[in-house]
């Protein structure tokens, strides 16, 4: 477990707390149960993840104080969060005494939504002490995570900025005769090098790997004239994640087929970003996208969603798909990505960050869209 700097901000901590009420209000909840993860990063600054030892926030709807629980062993170095002056009560425990019921002490449970992402060791036990009628905490959460404030926007910005000097330098390593991993592992560097805590994921698919949108690295070697695919990104130390997408042409331009077909990507791509407004909904970005490959007869090789929401998690709501229709709101972050991925043969993708501004939307990422000959 650690700290973030969100944690030293302890209006900004109030203010979630109160939005994190009244959205379980609405949704007719008692409390909810926050375990280590983004959710918990967002509302207390707190990094981490969740182990066999119960660490929770529990934040009661009546407006009662937050209950954290926290092994004692973890707490001596979480001193950094502020909790007491927050007004919430820190419970401590130690081996041997039952977390689950200190957690619930006192609190209507009745109704307890838990988040997402809770192991089902602490759910089931949590159920066993209590909270017998539990459901998901996501649909509230999402509801405080997806609009982003003008602190996050910023940060999305650099985590933007610094995932596109890193795409500026692609042609410093991606060479035909190398590797992918070879290409991958200078990527993975540069992501560092340009302000990221960690390279969190890095894909360099060339050639017919291409076709394969969630190819990673291989050992495949790197032919001339191939497309390569090279989707990076990774958080920042305040938590907020890039992830960008280019596609380079391996020292030669390609045939012309391929180049018809990778301008009506980037047709698509830019039909979608355009789109992209409050009240308009994210079916709709989805389709502004693939009715441009629709038309170019291309639709049947874009197998994915158009987009993913970006903050804390690199994957999150909303997603930009059909069947949703959920309006866009000021604050909303999300990835535009059309892709072309004909089997055993090619592909291709683009990939921006995009913010919904109060009239229409800012790109966080600006490096050339074009077709690329590295």
């Amino acid at each position: 477990m650690g700290t973030s700097p969100a944690a030293a901000d302890a209006a900004l901590v109030r203010r979630r707390l109160d939005r994190l009420r009244e959205a379980a209000d609405h949704a007719g909840v008692a409390a909810t149960v926050v375990t280590p993860g983004s959710d918990l990063r967002y509302l207390l600054g707190l990094s981490g993840s969740s182990f066999e030892r119960l660490t929770c926030l529990v934040v009661p709807t009546d407006g009662a104080s937050p209950v954290f629980v926290s092994p004692a062993l973890e707490y001596a170095g979480l001193t950094g969060l502020g909790l007491e002056g927050l007004g919430v009560d820190v419970r401590t425990w130690v081996d041997g005494e039952d977390p689950y019921a200190l957690a619930l002490a006192g609190i209507a449970t009745d109704r307890v939504a838990v988040s997402d992402l809770t192991p089902a060791l602490h759910a089931f036990r949590l159920r066993e002490a209590g909270a017998t009628h539990q459901v998901l905490a996501g649909p509230i959460l999402r509801e405080l995570r997806m609009r982003k404030d003008p602190a996050e926007l910023e940060q999305l910005r650099l985590a933007g900025a610094a995932i596109d000097r890193v795409h500026a330098r692609v042609g410093e390593w991606l060479q035909p005769g190398r590797t992918e991993a070879e290409v991958g592992a200078d990527i993975a560097a540069a992501i560092v090098e340009e302000g990221h805590a960690l390279a969190d994921f890095v894909i360099v698919a060339s050639g017919p790997n291409a076709a394969s949108p969630h190819h990673s690295l291989s050992d495949r070697v790197i032919e001339r004239g191939e497309l390569v695919v090279v989707d990076i990104g990774g958080p920042l130390t305040s938590g907020y994640n890039s992830d960008c997408t280019r596609t380079y042409a391996a020292g030669l331009a390609p045939a012309r087929d391929i180049a018809c077909a990778y301008a009506a990507l980037q047709a698509a791509q830019e039909a979608a970003v355009v789109a992209v407004r409050p009240g308009v909904t994210c079916e709709a970005i989805d389709e502004a996208a693939r009715a441009v490959l629709r038309e170019s007869g291309l639709d049947r090789y874009f197998i994915h969603r158009t987009g993913h929401g970006i903050g804390l998690d690199v994957h999150e709501e909303p997603y930009i798909v059909a069947g949703s229709n959920l309006p866009l709101e000021p604050g909303i972050t999300f990835s535009v990505e059309p892709g072309v991925y004909v089997p055993g043969e090619w592909g291709a993708r683009i990939e921006d960050i995009v913010a919904v501004t109060e009239t229409g939307v800012e790109r966080l990422n600006n490096r050339p869209r074009d077709l690329i000959v590295v």
